[in-house]
């Protein structure tokens, strides 16, 4: 067999499908990866409603997909690492261009490509891999928690750990509580936030936040939300809040419940402008307002190795399995919020 079925997004057409597509061949320095499990993200979602466009497209078609976990399949030449066929692994959701030496640990890379987005991904029976973005995975890790680590987990974790760097008992707001949100609140509860407050108008997914370590879950809605969020900190307001929503609104409010010194962190995406319509006491407080994007390259391996030691537990963030050929379903549901996802995973 020669050929794969793939879910291809033509980007002049602005059309997705799952097509049949000759299996590919790996390159210098490439391997091919039997995907095991692949996860649909909220910027999966993106791309095809043509709302997040690619910077750096190598083509005019690309594979969806960078959550990806599976096997070594096939080797191609001129390899360093030397992980053999069979080896289980899961993959970096991005890679940066290579065009400068050892740029692969730069933070930010402005050449950075994101698979699925600017080069192909994973939604398919196979996907060529660069060997420095392999993270091997041990046996007792399934390949549906592996496949989600590289963005939903990693990404708000770096967030967490990196970009705000929460310490134990400081203040955590978390806007959105859905793929990126929910995993937000474990890994503040993780590092010793507190108390962790997250903002949700979906009743559903504050029900999620509080079995996923919240310490209150509000309505941003209720007339006292503010007064909510006083009470909840002794009167400070939030050392960090975590916009992983990417909508304005949130981010306005989010602002305004921070105390002394605290930092809005931007976590979820959104092409509309940044507004903080809070006047004088934004400058009085020494608020802030941070940029993230994705994890960075050490996220994945500590959160494998954080998995693997049992410090977390991602089998609850697996709403459902759905074949590779039902991708197109995926996105509908995970974008109509069907069932409150957090994280569905593509089976080829």
């Amino acid at each position: 067999m020669d050929t794969m079925l793939a879910g291809r997004f033509h980007l002049d057409s602005k059309k997705f499908a799952v097509e049949e597509v000759p299996i590919p061949v790996p390159g210098p320095g490439e391997v091919l990866i039997q995907v095991k499990a692949a996860g649909v993200c909220l910027s999966d979602v993106h791309l095809l409603d043509g709302s997040l466009v690619p910077m750096f497209a190598t083509s005019d078609t690309v594979t969806v997909g960078h959550e990806v976990s599976g096997v070594i399949h096939t080797h191609g030449p001129d390899l360093k690492r030397g992980l053999p066929v069979g080896t289980r692994v899961t993959l970096e959701a991005g890679k940066t261009c290579g065009t400068c030496a050892g740029c692969v640990r730069h933070r930010p890379c402005t050449q950075m490509l994101t698979a699925g987005i600017d080069y192909d991904g994973g939604w398919a029976e196979y996907v060529i891999a660069r060997e420095d973005t392999l993270i091997p995975i041990p046996d007792s890790l399934p390949f549906d928690q592996a496949a989600i680590i590289p963005d939903a987990v990693s990404t708000p974790y770096a967030a967490v750990v990196a970009t705000a760097g929460v310490r134990a008992a400081q203040s955590v707001g978390v806007w959105g509580v859905g793929g990126v949100g929910a995993h937000n609140v474990r890994l503040a509860r993780l590092v010793g936030a507190a108390p962790i407050i997250a903002v949700d108008p979906l009743p559903g997914a504050r029900e999620r936040a509080l079995a996923f370590g919240a310490d209150l879950a509000l309505d941003p809605a209720a007339p006292d939300f503010a007064d909510q969020v006083r009470a909840a900190t002794g009167g400070r307001g939030l050392d960090f809040a975590f916009d992983c929503a990417g909508v304005p609104a949130v981010r306005d409010q989010a602002a305004s419940v921070l105390g002394l010194g605290g930092s809005l962190i931007l976590v979820g995406i959104t092409p509309r402008p940044l507004t903080i319509t809070e006047g004088l006491t934004f400058n009085y407080l020494q608020k802030q307002v941070r940029g993230h994007y994705g994890g960075f390259p050490e996220s994945v391996s500590e959160l494998v190795q954080l998995t693997a030691a049992g410090r977390l537990d991602l089998a609850p963030s697996i709403t459902d399995h759905i074949p590779l050929i039902d991708a197109a379903n995926a996105v509908s549901r995970l974008e109509n919020k069907i069932g409150d996802p957090i994280r569905l995973i593509l089976v080829p």
